[in-house]
């Protein structure tokens, strides 16, 4: 599951994201990094039931719903790279915003706006409404 996971992570997140945090673990969180990729990317992220541009949009949904901004932050880069548009983003948070409220919205959609400020992707005028 490791290796599957850590393949996927890749795939998702960027050697950059993952050769990171590699670099950054300790003897206190390795164990934590092993588990997360064995787990998460590798028993879940791996699964023929959801494409990856289905599971970067629910763990948008889910992230924002936690206030997990720096995770949501990493995700929504994560999605763009996965061919998820901002104008789906936006419309997971506007449907996130109805079940999981206001305040976590609002915070993941100023989380949002500052990753596709930096990536350099604004909307059209088209795809504003």
């Amino acid at each position: 599951m490791v290796d599957d996971g850590a393949e996927v992570r890749r795939a998702v997140l960027g050697d950059a994201h993952v050769d990171r945090a590699a670099a950054a673990a300790t003897a206190f969180n390795a164990p934590w990094q092993e588990h997360v990729t064995a787990h998460a990317w590798g028993a879940v992220w791996t699964r023929p039931g959801l494409d990856r541009r289905t599971r970067c949009l629910v763990t948008i949904a889910l992230l924002a719903s936690q206030h997990a901004t720096a995770e949501l932050a990493m995700h929504v880069r994560a999605a763009i790279g996965q061919g998820v548009t901002p104008t789906e983003i936006r419309e997971v948070l506007l449907h996130t915003a109805v079940y999981a409220g206001a305040p976590a919205a609002n915070t993941a959609f100023a989380t949002a706006q500052r990753v596709l400020d930096e990536l350099g992707i604004e909307l059209g005028i088209e795809e504003a409404s």
